[in-house]
């Protein structure tokens, strides 16, 4: 359901050059769990910037479902992010004065859903399977690291998306909160068969996925 081709990036940084994407060449399967693994500095969230369409390349193509992002209108590539596309970042980015409900509800409301009924009813459901049922009131300052990350992921599965992006999910995490998140995306990927893209620095994530990436100085090695 993806592909890249030849993914360069490029950044200026005043008379100098920094060449941090070098030729990324990858396919993704649907349903897959794919991990990018590879030390800091090695090009990984730039590489999972590019392939959800939140930044552009210097060069190089991405296509979902066969449509080639990069070439799509940003209005148009903006729709395709919010109805294809689920992004789980590591700091969480949740609303401080926001509710985990109405942080949820977010991405119907720009989707455009015509009911808030309807919203708040589907947030509520992810609510209650990730079990935080009793937590939809609560506010981001209200629950602890691991409970705003399960916030985050039902906010990124709100408008059930083909593919989920995650951007090192378990930085923030300890070890057995790490441990529950991701035994969480396994049960999500076999559930509902959504393809998930995992940047990780640590090696247990990493060898849950199907398929491994490494990636090293901006290059697959």
């Amino acid at each position: 359901m993806l592909i890249a081709k030849n993914l360069h990036k490029i950044y200026n940084n005043g008379a100098k050059k920094l060449h941090v994407l070098k030729g990324i060449d990858l396919e993704i399967e649907k349903g897959e769990i794919l991990s990018i693994f590879g030390p800091s500095g090695a090009g990984k969230s730039t590489l999972l910037n590019l392939l959800a369409g939140l930044d552009i390349p210097s060069k190089g193509e991405v296509y979902i479902n066969g449509k080639d992002i990069y070439k799509l209108p940003e209005d148009n590539r903006a729709f395709l992010r919010n109805k294809t596309i689920g992004f789980i970042f590591q700091f969480y980015h949740l609303f401080s004065e926001f509710s985990a409900l109405e942080n949820i509800m977010l991405p119907g409301l720009v989707n455009g859903w015509k009911h808030r009924g309807d919203i708040r009813d589907r947030a509520t459901n992810l609510l209650r399977e990730l079990g935080l049922e009793e937590r939809l009131n609560h506010k981001p300052s209200e629950l602890s690291g691991g409970e705003q990350q399960r916030v985050a992921i039902a906010r990124a599965l709100m408008n059930e998306p083909e593919i989920v992006f995650c951007d090192e999910p378990t930085g923030n995490l300890d070890s057995k909160t790490s441990e529950e998140i991701v035994n969480l995306i396994i049960r999500l990927n076999k559930m509902k068969s959504q393809t998930f893209v995992i940047v990780t620095h640590e090696e247990f994530i990493a060898k849950m996925a199907h398929k491994i990436l490494h990636i090293r100085d901006g290059k697959i090695v």
